[in-house]
């Protein structure tokens, strides 16, 4: 039995943009992330400072990690719509 898709696939027009902005999100996190993980190996000693509430640095700057990967992927979202709206626009008026 065939089963059609549950929506209509249309042409992306802003599929190359899309991606180098999520390339660059992506490059950010990393940089981030990489500060986390930095300070883990090289200076265990600071993940145990206090910083927020009688929480050490470890569990905060971890659920900041997670707090930020949102953060970005809303950003992504917001700007990847707005970009396809634009172009599909445009690619509407050419036609």
């Amino acid at each position: 039995m065939l089963h059609e898709p549950a929506a209509k696939a249309e042409k992306d027009n802003a599929s190359e943009w899309k991606a180098k902005l999520g390339l660059k999100l992506f490059w950010i996190y990393c940089l981030v992330y990489i500060g986390f993980v930095s300070i883990a190996v090289f200076s265990t000693e600071t993940m145990k400072i206090k910083v927020f509430k009688g929480t050490n640095l470890a569990i905060t700057y971890g659920m900041s990690l997670i707090i930020f990967a949102i953060v970005l992927g809303l950003i992504y979202n917001y700007f990847c719509t707005k970009k396809e709206d634009e172009m599909n626009r445009a690619d509407g008026d050419k036609q």
